[in-house]
């Protein structure tokens, strides 16, 4: 599933101790976009934060997973984010510059190298 809109707040950053170790999360509300925007909280777990680097201002698409669980007769709900693609960045990672050329455009039909030097 996937939500698009702008990180209106990224929160603090919370940590703790579990039967498996360490671990972190940190939640951020994104507000979406259209004619009535939602305002939903989006969890991002581990070493995905440092990953996707999403801060207040982004304009971002995330792949979500919602999840719910129950504890003590409560329902609880995650939306846990597992990819987060910015709006105008490049996948390549060449942060605007000018793709590369494909090397075949300088090479002739027989694929012998015709550059000059």
């Amino acid at each position: 599933m996937e939500i698009s809109g702008k990180i209106i707040q990224a929160l603090q950053e919370v940590s703790g101790n579990g039967r498996n170790g360490v671990w972190r999360k940190r939640d951020y509300i994104l507000e979406t976009n259209g004619q009535y925007p939602k305002k939903v909280c989006l969890t991002v777990w581990g070493d995905k934060i440092d990953q996707f680097g999403m801060q207040e201002g982004d304009e971002v698409t995330a792949g979500v997973e919602v999840e719910s669980r129950e504890f003590n007769g409560r329902w609880y709900t995650d939306v846990k984010v597992w990819r987060v693609d910015k709006k105008g960045d490049n996948p390549a990672g060449n942060s605007g510059s000018a793709q590369a050329p494909d090397v075949s455009t300088f090479n002739d039909e027989s694929g012998e190298d015709i550059l000059p030097f």
